[in-house]
């Protein structure tokens, strides 16, 4: 927020020099626009404090994640030990079927050679 000229209390705190002569404003004209820019003020800055702590928790996160990552890459696999797997639903049913079709499917070509005699 380098950029950043004036805080609410600045602007609060602004005092303009009187002249008479030429055109003028209107004192409590300026005083309430300055008030209501003193509340956008306020009100923005809450907004960039509350979007930064957000920012830093969604960053912590996306550590933790990453370190989660790292760990369960990091693990082993032997034979002994179960897999991680992210498997869906989707996956398990095609390996299933996969598995059924190589019992099943050997037993049930052999059977069809059995029931040849049946007919």
């Amino acid at each position: 927020m380098d950029g950043i000229k004036f805080t609410p209390q600045d602007i609060l705190q602004k005092q303009f020099k009187e002249k008479s002569i030429g055109k003028g404003y209107d004192v409590s004209d300026v005083d309430s626009f300055l008030d209501d820019v003193i509340k956008d003020y306020d009100t923005f800055n809450k907004e960039i404090t509350r979007l930064q702590d957000e920012n830093a928790r969604l960053r912590s996160k996306v550590d933790e994640l990453n370190r989660q990552v790292e760990v369960g890459s990091s693990i082993p696999r032997s034979a002994s030990s179960q897999p991680v797997s992210n498997a869906t639903n989707m996956d398990i049913l095609k390996r299933l079927s996969n598995l059924e079709r190589r019992v099943f499917g050997s037993q049930l070509n052999s059977s069809d050679c059995d029931d040849s005699h049946l007919l």
